[in-house]
């Protein structure tokens, strides 16, 4: 104990001397900072800076430390202040005129660097492989700096369409950038009308091209509620998004359209009534609805969901009501009758106001676009245009090749009418030809189905023409009407989904395409060039 006593921290005695061999800093010769500052005064001075840049510079090579933070940190706070100010003036806007005027007190942008060297008026050899495009001409076999400088600018701008931004000055350059923003402006705001739009937005042109249909298979039209038998209706609202769907299982169904769930809207069910078709009036209000061996027939009212069976129409010696088209006109109805027969019947007073007779049955009929003609096509082969007004036949010719007529159908510009036959051939004639003469030929025979053509439809822009056959499955075929050729796509697939199609329609503005098939389902198509439902 008594050694540790004399002996007192001795780990503190070396690092007193590691201390006191610390480096210090050079000796400073006074005359050679003086020298070193003058040649930095001069040097500021060339610069363009003050005098008090150099007395700070001074401050930081011979300390002064505590100063120079004070001082910075003024600096700083002043600096904030003046951006904060600067922030707001911007944000209250400045005039143009201050624009220009701040952009002509703008120095001139000078060259980064000038070579001494181009100024020389040296010629240049321009038949090397690399300057031969640029010869205007045999007699340019040489050519100055500068003017080959000019030539490869005037060729630059050429192949960029023009000076680009980058390479303008001053105000021209200025206004560039306005233009630009305002464009981004304007096609950010195109960005943001087509995407609160819906639809399809690649078509290339407004008609419709030949070869390939755009479309897009979508869930089923009845998917929320399939019918149980064979459905023997498929048809759009002519005003809403909505779709119908009627079969043997003696139900009608509507449903909303909108290509992803297909809503069901309602259902009814007619007791002992196998619905053979089902119709939109022409306001969209009503549903008729008729059924194979019955003269009865149903009114659905839509608006007051009111079911009215009609039992008996004044003046029809029919026994059955079975087929009927809606009348453009509308409030009536034209009822396929036995022997030749087509009864006008009118909804309001549900009786008959005339009848029209052909020879042989009926099988197919047809109405103009204006409602003013009616074709009637006979199982003969024949058809005959009716004037309704004066319910007098105006012309008949007969359908060229046909045997057996099996139906008919008009597109609504008045520009074509399609005629099936049971070989499966469907003639596409001239609206116009099928009114004046008597022996019209078609435009194109569409020789695409092999089994009777049993359904004909065009959709609203007469562009495509629907045709199937219910004999066979998958015989259904679109048919591009301005270059009368068939679409190459439809249907194509691994396995069978169109089945035996026994009713074709279109939504009001071509967007979707649906049918009816035998398995009690209504496969819904979405035509990609048609933007509207």
């Amino acid at each position: 104990m008594a050694d540790m006593d004399v002996i007192k921290l001795p780990e503190t005695e070396p690092r007193e001397p590691a201390k006191k061999k610390r480096t210090r800093p050079p000796k400073v010769d006074p005359e050679e900072e003086e020298q070193k500052r003058q040649k930095n005064v001069k040097r500021l001075a060339v610069l363009g800076e003050k005098d008090s840049s150099v007395k700070l510079l001074e401050e930081l090579v011979f300390g002064a430390e505590d100063e120079l933070v004070e001082r910075l940190v003024e600096e700083d706070e002043e600096q904030t202040e003046t951006l904060l100010v600067e922030d707001k003036d911007d944000e209250s806007g400045e005039s143009e005129d201050e624009d220009e005027a701040r952009t002509q007190l703008q120095p001139a942008r000078k060259a980064a660097w000038v070579d001494e060297d181009d100024e020389l008026d040296e010629e240049v050899d321009m038949k090397h492989r690399y300057r031969s495009d640029l010869i205007r001409g045999e007699a340019e076999s040489t050519m100055s700096k500068q003017k080959l400088q000019q030539r490869m600018r005037e060729q630059f701008q050429k192949s960029m369409g023009g000076t680009p931004s980058w390479a303008e000055s001053g105000v021209k350059k200025t206004k560039r950038a306005d233009d630009d923003d305002e464009e981004e402006e304007e096609e950010e705001d195109e960005d943001d009308e087509l995407l609160r739009r819906t639809g399809n937005f690649v078509a290339s042109s407004d008609s419709l091209p030949r070869g390939i249909l755009r479309m897009k298979k979508c869930l089923h039209a009845n998917s929320a509620r399939p019918s149980e038998d064979r459905l023997t209706t498929v048809q759009f609202h002519p005003s809403a998004q909505v779709v119908m769907t009627a079969g043997l299982d003696q139900s009608v169904s509507l449903f909303q359209v909108d290509g992803k769930t297909n809503p069901k809207i309602q259902s009814i069910h007619l007791e002992r009534f196998p619905i053979h078709k089902a119709q939109f009036s022409q306001d969209g209000q009503t549903v008729i609805a008729t059924s194979l061996k019955n003269k009865m027939f149903y009114l659905y009212d839509m608006m007051e969901g009111r079911i009215t069976p009609v039992h008996t129409v004044r003046g029809l010696n029919e026994a059955r009501v079975k087929e009927f088209s809606v009348c453009p006109e509308g409030g009536a109805l034209l009822l396929t009758g036995t022997n030749g027969y087509l009864h006008l019947l009118t909804l309001q007073t549900k009786e008959v106001v005339r009848s029209m007779k052909i020879n042989g049955d009926v099988s197919g009929v047809a109405f103009s676009h204006d409602g003013s003609k009616v074709f009637a096509q006979s199982e003969d082969g024949e058809v005959y245009v009716w004037d309704m007004r004066s319910s007098r036949c105006v012309n008949r010719f007969t359908d060229e090749g046909c045997v057996k007529g099996t139906s008919i159908a008009a597109s609504r510009n008045g520009q074509y009418l399609a005629c099936g036959s049971q070989s499966g051939v469907v003639n596409v004639y001239s609206q116009e030809a099928c009114l004046k003469s008597a022996n019209p030929k078609p435009l194109k025979a569409v020789m695409n189905l092999l089994t009777s053509a049993t359904s004909l439809t065009f959709n609203p822009s007469s562009e495509i023409l629907a045709i199937a056959s219910r004999v066979e499955d998958e015989a259904t075929r679109l048919v591009h009407l301005p270059s009368l050729t068939v679409f190459s796509n439809f249907p194509v697939s691994k396995r069978k989904f169109v089945y035996r199609a026994s009713c074709l329609d279109f939504s009001p503005h071509s967007g979707f395409f649906s049918l009816a098939n035998n398995k009690g389902h209504a496969p819904l198509f979405r035509l990609l060039h048609y933007k509207d439902f």
